[in-house]
């Protein structure tokens, strides 16, 4: 699940009083909207006063294809741990990777780590707030960049994941669901709801966010709890999704359930191990666990030492 977070440093914006006159070109009701963001917004971690961009950036990586409840006790650790970038470039590989825990996908973490390095080095550990300067940043994306200058520096800019597209879809195109993801598309549909006032576009651009990942949600939206009362769908009558089913991630009997546990086999090792103790993790088929384990080897999360033994990056 990509982040919802209310601007939360110094620079952005701080519950926006002014009102916006309904029409056109406000399609969406921002007002109604923000008003109700304001009012029912959950109290995650990373929208709370003294989050800094750093703190941001971590939970947007953090965020992607994980649950929040998953990841908001284990950023909490990390910010505690490396409250800067240069905190988090001076530890090893290893260690970045041992603390990712099961929060899955570790090669986000190794991404993070070389950004950290990035960060450090090249922008005085500070976060830069341009979003095409963020864009040439290891691991950050047309998503992240765009997450991290509108929800840490209230930049006015459109921020679109799952949530944002499945909202815009049914309130604006009264689709049930939206079709398949278009950059351009997608950004265009959400830069033509932003509000015109900067502090406001950046906290709507939260509480859309917000609004699918609470009400709209994909198989049971709460129509009755939603603030905006011209949603397109609700007025055609709720029609059902008539195009191709939605794709469900499986994951028990994967590759990535075997990754999984081959990594657990070394986060939790205090060096490196033999062959035979991660054969053990996965015996029904060893076609499956070679290929996974070969696959965490070519994308540098394990590494094979001189004498055959097996350990996270950094550590071998």
């Amino acid at each position: 699940m990509p982040a919802i977070v209310h601007p939360a440093t110094s620079t952005a914006p701080r519950r926006p009083r002014e009102t916006a006159k309904r029409g056109h070109d406000d399609p969406v009701n921002s007002s109604a909207l923000i008003g109700w963001y304001e009012r029912q917004a959950r109290d995650l971690p990373w929208r709370r006063d003294g989050v800094t961009a750093w703190h941001i950036l971590m939970s947007e990586i953090m965020l992607q294809q994980t649950p929040v409840v998953r990841v908001a006790p284990i950023w909490e650790q990390w910010v505690a741990r490396w409250p800067v970038p240069s905190a988090m470039a001076a530890a090893s590989q290893g260690e970045v990777l041992r603390a990712w825990g099961k929060l899955g996908y570790p090669r986000r973490a190794l991404r993070l780590h070389e950004c950290a390095g990035r960060l450090a080095t090249d922008h005085d550990d500070e976060v830069p707030t341009d979003v095409e300067v963020l864009l040439g940043l290891p691991g950050i994306g047309a998503y992240t960049a765009r997450a991290v200058a509108c929800f840490a520096y209230g930049q006015r800019v459109p921020v679109v994941d799952t949530n944002v597209r499945r909202v815009i879809a049914r309130a604006v195109h009264g689709a049930a669901e939206p079709g398949n993801p278009s950059t351009n598309r997608d950004l265009a549909d959400a830069e033509a709801l932003l509000p015109r006032v900067r502090a406001r576009a950046a906290v709507f651009s939260a509480a859309l966010m917000e609004l699918g990942a609470t009400v709209c949600t994909a198989r049971t939206p709460d129509c009755a709890r939603c603030p905006l009362e011209d949603c397109a769908w609700v007025l055609a009558g709720r029609p059902e999704h008539t195009g191709p089913p939605r794709k469900v991630q499986k994951f028990a009997g994967t590759d990535r359930q075997v990754r999984g546990r081959l990594m657990d086999v070394l986060r939790e090792s205090h060096g490196p191990v033999e062959r035979a103790r991660l054969d053990q993790v996965w015996l029904s088929d060893t076609t499956q666990r070679d290929r996974a384990l070969v696959s965490l080897l070519v994308d540098g999360l394990v590494e094979q030492t001189d004498d055959g033994l097996f350990a996270l990056a950094g550590e071998g």
